[in-house]
């Protein structure tokens, strides 16, 4: 690497959070309040994200994988159950199936996108008899958003159900046949959409989740579902022995999230805008960056990115990510392809299978993008990319 004039004062991560006074202090005012956990606060981040995504419901959960869990429930996922997936995700994409005693298939991607390639999934469709799959899982990779009008059309034509992985992408939307935005998660083509608060997320709380539905039936079976199986609504008990009274109607989980996670969210979702700015003014400069280097490959981009990541593609991974490492840059890989994971492996599943995905894999690496990250870091690191494939 050359003797670069500017050198960072902290490591550079692939994310990070950002954490503002007025977060501390939203956090701070819930722990003086009466309520720690099933307060006022989770209802408040409920229907504020439900807005901000444009659905009519929103089921606050513990976390992503928690979200997923219940989705696949609702659903009545279980034995006998077969689901279709990406291969290139984070396994709780495929595992909430397995939670469930359901089957996983996995379909190729599009290697320009590296989202769930929907040719390749009516191709595996088309090889088995109607009624085999009962299930589809596509995922926002990297926040770039599925086409779900597309998908939902495959769906309905095969007969399944839809669940939208959209935890890389709150706020992002892709534009259909009529010129609509169509925001992830908003419940227009799937019957749930699933969020993540993991802290590299656009919305950082810790640990947390959201589910959005525009179904009511969905919708009250998951409230159950997060708190036991139990519920007091009196329309819904089949008796009433007084105020105390409740009812566990099904087994169900523990998959709350608190009052002080929420409260950080309704504070994090205030500038979630402005975050999602910041993200796609510094992909546009990386893009501008590599048109002019023909060894690294973004992923393709499009208008509606929410940019989670920023992924690019190049000859030499390994010897890449390490030499970043030496400058304290800390890039990332997403994601080691699910079926080649030992779990699955035991499953049937081989390398080879999705030769797509596994080529990606073995050329990706994530680099440093969140909205703290400044224009002098962000050069730093296409500077020391630079350097490297330039070598």
């Amino acid at each position: 690497m050359p003797d670069l004039a500017f050198q960072p004062t902290r490591p550079i991560a692939y994310g990070r959070q950002h954490i503002t006074p007025d977060d501390v202090q939203a956090v701070t005012e819930t722990l003086y309040s009466d309520y720690l956990t099933q307060g006022p606060k989770v209802a408040e981040f409920e229907e504020k994200f439900a807005a901000y995504i444009g659905a009519k419901y929103a089921v606050a959960v513990a976390n992503g994988t928690a979200a997923l869990h219940l989705c696949a429930l609702a659903l009545s996922v279980g034995p006998g159950q077969r689901v279709i997936t990406t291969p290139i995700t984070f396994s709780a994409s495929a595992n909430c199936v397995r939670y469930c005693g359901g089957e996983v298939h996995f379909a190729d991607i599009d290697p320009e996108t590296a989202l769930l390639d929907l040719g390749a999934v009516r191709r595996l469709l088309e090889s088995h008899p109607k009624g085999y799959f009962h299930g589809l899982i596509p995922v926002d990779f990297a926040g770039l958003p599925v086409n779900l009008e597309a998908a939902r059309q495959l769906c309905d034509e095969f007969g399944l159900w839809l669940i939208e992985d959209a935890c890389h992408a709150p706020g992002g939307f892709f534009t259909d046949p009529q010129g609509r935005e169509q925001r992830c998660g908003n419940g227009q083509f799937a019957e749930l959409a699933i969020f993540s608060f993991h802290p590299v997320k656009h919305i950082a709380t810790g640990e947390g989740g959201m589910i959005t539905t525009n179904r009511r039936d969905l919708y009250e079976h998951l409230l159950r579902l997060r708190t036991h199986g139990i519920t007091k609504d009196p329309a819904q008990l089949t008796r009433n022995d007084g105020g105390w009274y409740m009812e566990m109607q099904e087994l169900g989980y523990n998959y709350r999230m608190p009052d002080m996670l929420c409260a950080l969210g309704i504070s994090q979702l205030r500038r979630a805008d402005e975050g999602l700015a910041r993200r796609r003014q510094l992909a546009a400069r990386y893009d501008a960056a590599f048109a002019t280097l023909p060894q690294v490959r973004p992923l393709a981009g499009a208008p509606g990115h929410a940019y989670h990541l920023y992924v690019i593609q190049v000859p030499d991974r390994k010897g890449l990510y390490d030499a970043l490492r030496e400058q304290q840059i800390f890039a990332q890989v997403h994601y080691i392809p699910v079926h080649t994971m030992p779990y699955y492996q035991g499953l049937g599943w081989l390398p080879g299978d999705f030769p797509l995905a596994e080529n990606y894999y073995a050329h990706c690496l994530s680099i440093p993008l969140f909205p703290t990250l400044t224009d002098e870091e962000q050069q730093y690191v296409i500077d020391c990319i630079r350097a490297f494939v330039e070598r």
